[in-house]
This record gives structure tokens, sequence and C-alpha cells, in this order.
């Protein structure tokens, strides 16, 4: 028989309006007596979920982690029971034999052999910081999708300015653009007056670059679109502000954080604090946090064969953040070790494959620094900053010699001279 962890556990099954939970109490003999009740999602119900498993001593608690259906019931039982919210891949119950009430004795008999791992829950600050960070990074990419919007009616009006300028949105090119909106009749204004210094030299190639046809169609879109592109970016500010208030404890991990080369906003720093915490505690060792986050190549391995080893889904938002932090630090000239690392793995695997590499390194990285309250120490990586040599600039007579015999060749003994 297997070992019983929890004698007295509950499993949830969690659904939008109503959750089922089923309370297991073994018995030394190893019986265990099963009590099912369902209760409503609403906040009153669920305070009878919490008093219902208080009556029975219950403490501790599994549930499947549905959608976003689990928050509702983990914010009631968080502050009395030891939730553990389970990934629905470990705890799916046999296609054909699923009911709730199945379902929810189901969760609780794999908790009570503790055989249900607990993903990881940060504390209410931190959850409520890694909302908030999602939601700004949303809303960076609607800013995006406004400028595409804005630089395709360009294109289609025959306005070619992003052909010249590096930035179409930068402070002279949106006087012309403006100019253009405001006066769609006047085509031959002058563009030297609205450039700054050091685009005067571009002035007469700018004018040519604007002559085209701007319909009223477009440029009702174009200040639709600018309309609403000043709108996100004051959302993107007053989020930032908020983000700001509740990331003040956690400014001793942010400022180390900050240390690492690649890494110089202070945005980045925080919402890497949103999605990992600032307690490495609740993680094993730095390749349990990389296997978290998805850049570890998985184990599938049958009949000694391995079969893919691709990196996994997971870390859907703090992977693109490590991926683009090492993309910078591979040409920081500080701390030369990401680029030569990222060069070496480059020729064997190519790009995708070492840039996920130098990710998992400054992930490792992280998970050490927060966890010894250290900041980046770069002597450490200076014994890797010059590329190993490969050949030896001189060879030596004993090596020649070693050299012609791994060939195959046989070398009599040379006559002592001295």
């Amino acid at each position: 028989m297997l070992k019983i962890v929890f004698p007295i556990c509950c499993g949830i099954d969690v659904h939008k309006k109503f959750v089922v939970a089923t309370v297991g109490t073994t018995n030394k003999s190893g019986v265990t007596d099963y009590q099912t009740r369902q209760f409503s999602t609403f906040t009153q119900s669920l305070l009878q979920l919490l008093d219902w498993l208080k009556a029975h001593s219950c403490v501790h608690v599994c549930m499947e982690s549905t959608g976003k259906y689990w928050h509702p019931v983990f914010n009631i039982l968080e502050d009395y029971c030891d939730v553990v919210v389970a990934n629905p891949k470990y705890v799916k119950g046999i296609r054909g034999k699923k009911t709730d009430k199945k379902d929810s004795i189901w969760l609780c008999d794999l908790h009570k052999h503790g055989l249900v791992p607990s993903s990881f829950i940060p504390p209410l600050p931190i959850r409520q910081i890694r909302d908030l960070m999602r939601y700004r990074f949303k809303l960076i990419n609607v800013k995006s999708s406004e400028k595409n919007r804005i630089q395709n009616s360009l294109t289609v009006s025959n306005i070619m300015i992003s052909s010249v300028v590096s930035d179409t949105f930068g402070v002279s090119s949106m006087r012309i653009i403006n100019h253009i909106l405001d006066n769609p009749d006047d085509m031959d204004f002058e563009v030297s007056s609205m450039l700054h210094g050091r685009m005067q030299d571009k002035a007469e190639t700018i004018t040519k670059s604007i002559n085209g046809n701007l319909t009223k169609p477009q440029a009702d879109k174009m200040r639709v679109c600018l309309h609403h592109l000043e709108n996100i970016e004051k959302h993107i500010t007053d989020i930032e502000r908020v983000v700001l208030g509740l990331a003040q404890p956690y400014l001793p991990q942010i400022e180390i954080i900050l240390s690492l080369p690649s890494i110089k906003d202070v945005f980045t720093a925080i919402a890497i604090i949103g999605k990992i915490g600032s307690d490495m505690a609740v993680f094993n060792s730095s390749k349990h946090l990389c296997s978290w986050a998805g850049v570890t190549p998985q184990n599938n391995e049958s009949a000694g064969k391995k079969k893919s080893v691709r990196i996994s889904r997971a870390g859907v938002y703090i992977k693109p953040l490590l991926v683009q932090c090492a993309n910078a630090a591979i040409k920081s000239k500080k701390c030369p070790y990401f680029k030569n690392r990222y060069d070496q793995i480059k020729k064997r695997r190519g790009h995708k494959k070492a840039i996920i590499a130098i990710a998992h390194t400054l992930l490792k990285c992280i998970y050490h620094m927060l966890d010894k309250g250290e900041t980046f120490n770069f002597e450490l990586y200076k014994i890797d900053s010059k590329p190993k040599q490969t050949y030896a600039s001189q060879i030596t007579e004993e090596m020649a010699i070693r050299y012609l015999q791994t060939l195959g060749y046989q070398i009599p003994d040379m006559p002592n001279t001295t």
C-alpha cells in the first residue's frame, strides 16, 4: 500500500459557477472515508467551504489550475489552508470515467499519497506586480500594432519617410506627419525648419520622400491611430507608476538584478521579480528554476533512444524577456564572456539554440545572485573572457613525434647526441 502522506486532505474540482470538494479522512488501518459537497463560486459560498474544511480539521487542499477560475477559491483558502494548485497534465482523470465527484475524489486520493507536484504560486504582492506587468506588456504590443497601422497608411499613400529617417515616430518625423495631416493640400512646405540639426543634411531627400498622395480616409485613420497611441502611452505611464509603488519593498532585489551587464531598464528587473519572485527557496536549485522557465532541454527517452529534447512551452512570459536580455548580453563589451560563449555554441548549434543557452546562463546567474543577496561578480567571468587557443603557436620536436605516432608511423629511437 502506498504511504499516506496527508491523512486528512481535500480535493476540489473547480468550475466557473461551482466547485465540488471531497474531504478524505484516512484512519490508522488505511481505510479512507470520503465526504463530498458542492459549493457556489460566490464569496459567501466559498466562505462556507472554508468553514466546512475547518470543521473537518482539513488544512491540505489540492485543486486543478482551471483557467482563472481557481483564483477566487485560492484567495479564500490561502490564509488557512496549504493549497496545492496542480498542473492539469499531472492530475488528469481517465477519459470515459469522469464526473465532477469522481474528479474531486481522484484529486483527493493523489494528494493523500503526496503524488501531486505543486505549481509555483508567489505571494500576493508578487502576484499583483506580475499581473500589472503582464498588462503593461499587452499595452506595449498594442502600441506597436498602432505604429504599424500608421506606417502602413504612410506606405500606401506613397509617403516613404521611413526609408530616410531611422525612427518614423521621432520628433522631426512627427512634426512633418502632423503638418501633412493638418494641411493636406500644402505639399510644398519648408521641411528644413522642422528638422533638428543632425537631420538638416537629409532635408532634400526627406522632401522627395513625402511627395505622395494622402487620401482623406487614410488621413482620418491616421488621426484615430495617433489619438489611440497617445492614450496607450498615457495608460502605460499610469501602470508604471502603480508598479513602482508596489515594487518598493523589493528594491534590494531589483538592484541586484540591475547589476547584470544586459539589464539596464528597471521595469525589466521588476518583470523578472514579478515572474520568479524574490525568494529562491521555493526552487530546489537553479536547474529547477530554469526548467520551470522553459529554457532547459526536455528529457524524452524511451527504449534507450533519445527523442526530441527541444525546450518546453513553459515560461511564455519570462522566456521572451530572457531572450531579449540574452541578445543584449552578447553585445556587452563590459563582460565579453557571454559573447564568447554565444559564438562557441553558434558554430555548432546555430543562433536560436545559442541564444537560449545564454538566456539559461543569465537565469542561473539571477538565481544565485538573489539566493546569496550579491550583485553580479565580473571577476568570476574573466577566466573564459578570451577564446581558447586551438593550436600551439610553436610546435616542439616531442609534439611532432607524438602527432606522427597517432597517424600510425613508427618512430625509431633517436641517438642521444649530448
